[in-house]
């Protein structure tokens, strides 16, 4: 693969399933105005409290005695502006206790106040107890024979707050409850932008190569690849890393907290030609997750063009299906082709991607293989609520909305905002 001088990746496709106009704006401009609560499986929400009040004291964590048989602690974790897997890792170090031991049903997002209840098996509970770090809130403890695993949730509750509005408020809020009434009867079920890496959105980029055993190009797209929203010297050094290949002169030009990037530059160090092990110097949940996103833009290119031909959610005959819903195509090596029309727009979309069901069985970092599987094409957004609207603190001369709605798990509430928006650059 040649590299250019410089690498960036920028703009977003527009694309929209509701008709109504949006109300513009921004999002995530405080981390206060974007709210994750997890929907328990019995319908119970797990509040946010701590960083919603101001609360600047720490309440001391009382754990109950543990009952014969209920080796696992259940608690409600509370953080802002916390990545998950860095507080489980800041858990662990503190609890001297394997990572493996805590379990959640769900990753929320980072920059967000969230919410969720998650499981550490048999802890100190004198650790527990005296771990409270700054960003973080332990609470509600309880005893309980079952481990809190990935999926064991209903959904999750988000509370947002949309700033620099340049409408009045009577419209801004005619256009919201506008949106609210289209999406009553469904939107698409579009993998947020999330899911392809945020600012730099490379991921599915870097899965492609991987499921097409490129692992040069896999590693170098996401060392080198940079995008206008980083920081100066982050995307100098990216760009300085795709012409010269320069593999100490990187590392050092990194910051420290680009840990992912130096660990594999650390091992380019090492071996300047084994691209293998620089992506296995990085966590297998990351490298996973890079098939996963490629994953995710064939799908999402899949119901594109299904809308585009106007093919509503509605299974057609002979089509995958739950409920009536028609499911959609997340390839593996296990997947086939839908019949009919969509089996032609999977054909057509995987042909344009050069890829096959085959691709998927991985020679080369297999254990980023997938057997593949299906997903509804449709969602719902439940309790959709128009909470408040007003002048605006942060971007004078502006208006603020703020909304609430409930999503099942798996569901992103950025495809939902994007329907509100109708502002491509707004969600990061």
């Amino acid at each position: 693969m040649t590299w250019p001088e410089e690498m960036v990746f920028m703009g977003k496709e527009a694309f929209y399933y509701t008709k109504c106009p949006g109300i513009g704006g921004q999002i995530k401009r405080l981390y206060t105005d974007f709210v994750v609560e997890e929907i328990l499986n019995d319908g119970g929400i797990c509040e946010a409290k701590a960083f919603l009040s101001g609360e600047t004291s720490y309440e001391q964590l009382k754990i109950p005695e543990k009952p014969a048989g209920k080796d696992y602690l259940h608690l409600d974790l509370e953080k802002i502006n916390k990545d998950l897997h860095s507080v489980i890792k800041q858990m662990s170090r503190f609890l001297q206790a394997s990572g493996k031991r805590i379990g959640y049903a769900g990753i929320k997002d980072k920059r967000a106040v969230t919410c969720q209840r998650i499981s550490i098996w048999n802890p100190d509970v004198k650790l527990v107890e005296n771990f409270h770090p700054g960003g973080i809130r332990l609470r509600n403890a309880e005893w309980s024979n079952e481990k809190i695993d990935l999926g064991m949730h209903k959904g999750n509750r988000f509370t947002l707050t949309i700033r620099d509005i340049g409408l009045e408020k009577d419209e801004a809020e005619k256009r919201v409850l506008d949106c609210f009434k289209e999406m009553e009867g469904g939107i698409a079920n579009f993998f947020g932008e999330q899911r392809f890496g945020g600012i730099r959105a490379v991921s599915h980029l870097v899965g492609k190569e991987i499921v097409k055993g490129n692992l040069e190009n896999a590693a170098m797209l996401y060392l080198a690849a940079g995008s206008e929203g980083e920081e100066p010297e982050v995307k100098e050094a990216r760009a300085n890393l795709a012409k010269t290949m320069d593999f100490r002169a990187a590392l050092k030009a990194f910051p420290q907290k680009y840990r992912y990037e130096r660990a594999m530059l650390n091992a380019l160090c090492h071996d300047p030609k084994d691209f293998a092990a620089a992506l296995q110097a990085i966590p297998l949940r990351l490298r996973f997750l890079f098939t996963h996103a490629f994953q995710s833009h064939l799908y999402n290119e899949i119901l594109r063009e299904r809308i585009r031909q106007g093919i509503g959610f509605k299974a057609l005959e002979g089509e995958p299906q739950e409920g009536g819903i028609a499911l959609g195509l997340l390839a593996g090596y296990e997947s086939s082709f839908s019949p009919g029309k969509v089996g032609e727009i999977e054909r057509a979309v995987m042909g344009k991607e050069d890829v096959s069901f085959a691709d998927f069985k991985l020679e080369k970092l297999e254990e980023c293989s997938s057997r593949g599987a299906r997903r509804k094409i449709m969602i719902v957004p439940e309790k959709l609520c128009l909470l408040e609207t007003g002048d605006d603190n942060v971007f004078k001369g502006k208006r603020f909305c703020t909304v609430s709605f409930d999503l099942g798990k798996g569901a992103y509430a950025t495809v939902v905002l994007n329907e509100i928006l109708k502002n491509p650059e707004a969600i990061p």
